[in-house]
């Protein structure tokens, strides 16, 4: 962690003095810590006690005249590469879920892009109560990162989950999301995401209602498992993963350029984006009138984007997605072979199904594999499939004969 610039917010709590050890913890590790207190925290431990062991003054005012001169939680926000908040609160993680900033830490927490990790630490029946527990469910979804809460004895004497984890466990943990590792540490995935959109007049588009949530989703995932992740996407109104690079486009021709300039040192290309077949062949550079009953507009095809990818002849291991109304399986194998990938996500769409839902269910198909992924939200989803797509592309790197690349070669 040497160097690594972290963000420690401590809010009220008998906990709160842990967040001293930590500061230590963290520090031993190379890091660099800010601390930023709420008001309740404040009567547990004191500013001081941060400060001499941080090295840096402390900050707790939204409203401090001298460090806003310069935006200063603009600043702050910048800075961290990592926001752990421990202990969290059953009310700061309330206000969090809620898009409260009606304090520093809240408002520093909406307004980065660092990852976020929360320690929650309180009484067992406030940690079960459904409502702690659908604002839990709410921040994950958003990929905030939970860190325990441990179970133990509590200061109020009961016994139970609630607990929060010990500060060198907190340590250990920062230290895997500032510097991931995971299966796929050290690759670099590219992945496109959302719709696109084919104009057929300076004023008017066709699309599709793909919201990008699973190619975000599923960018977010590859990271944590340690990729250097670029995300290139449509229209969509998501905000970008921490720790992803994002390049937006509009048309499937503006997507292509995209993809062609960052495919050559990539190892694997998910493609989720919902790119449009066909588009106006001829735009009119100006406003179409309402002027007769029925407007025909010729339609081309597009460029298919994850074919050409397939067909570089250094290329990387190629997942696809199938958005079927019917035959789901069966389409989406014949796609795979067709486009020659190595892997294929299908799922149904139509009928309030996979589009602008928050859940999605997928059967994953490769050659000489097939594995159903059930109905869970897209976060979770997500991080089953990018470990599937880890496990099948280290077994073919390990035999490359198997891959779709080298029998197309053979073939040839």
């Amino acid at each position: 962690m040497q160097g690594k610039r972290i963000l420690l917010g401590v809010t009220g709590g008998i906990a709160a003095y842990k967040g001293a050890d930590l500061v230590r913890r963290l520090r031993e590790r190379g890091a660099e810590v800010q601390v930023v207190m709420t008001a309740s925290a404040q009567r547990f431990v004191t500013t001081l006690t941060f400060q001499a062991l941080s090295s840096r003054p402390v900050r707790t005012e939204l409203w401090d005249s001298a460090a806003e001169a310069a935006m200063g939680h603009i600043e702050l926000a910048r800075w961290a590469e990592l926001v752990v908040v421990a202990p969290a609160s059953a009310d700061f993680i309330s206000r969090l879920a809620a898009g409260r900033a009606d304090d520093l830490l809240a408002t520093l927490c909406l307004a980065t892009e660092a990852p976020i990790a929360l320690a929650p630490a309180m009484n067992r029946l406030m940690w079960a109560h459904a409502a702690t527990q659908a604002n839990v469910t709410v921040l994950q979804e958003r990929g905030v990162r939970l860190l325990g809460p441990a179970e133990g004895d509590q200061a109020c004497g009961e016994v139970g989950p609630g607990r929060m984890l010990e500060p060198d466990a907190i340590a250990d943990l920062a230290e895997t999301l500032v510097t991931p590792r995971g299966p796929l540490s050290g690759r670099r995935v590219l992945i496109t995401a959302g719709p696109t959109r084919e104009r057929i007049d300076p004023v008017r588009f066709v699309s599709n209602r793909s919201s990008g949530r699973m190619g975000f989703a599923v960018a977010q995932a590859a990271r944590a498992a340690g990729a250097e992740v670029v995300v290139i996407c449509g229209p969509v109104a998501l905000p970008t993963p921490a720790g992803v690079r994002r390049i937006d486009v509009e048309s499937a021709a503006d997507m292509l350029g995209a993809v062609q300039k960052e495919v050559g040192d990539t190892d694997i290309f998910i493609s989720t984006a919902a790119v449009a077949d066909y588009r106006p062949a001829q735009p009119p550079a100006h406003k179409i009138k309402k002027s007769s009953e029925k407007l025909a507009v010729e339609m081309e095809r597009t460029v298919d984007i994850i074919a050409t990818v397939a067909a570089r002849p250094v290329r990387p291991f190629v997942v696809g997605f199938a958005a079927e109304t019917e035959s789901v399986e069966q389409n989406a194998r014949a796609k795979m072979l067709r486009k020659s990938l190595d892997m294929i996500a299908a799922n149904e769409v139509g009928h309030d199904k996979a589009f602008d839902c928050a859940d999605n269910e997928l059967v994953v198909l490769w050659r000489g594999g097939r594995r159903e992924l059930g109905r869970a939200p897209k976060t979770a989803l997500a991080r089953e499939l990018i470990a599937l797509i880890a496990e099948v592309f280290t077994q073919q790197q390990a035999c490359p004969a198997g891959s779709a690349a080298a029998r197309d070669t053979a073939r040839a």
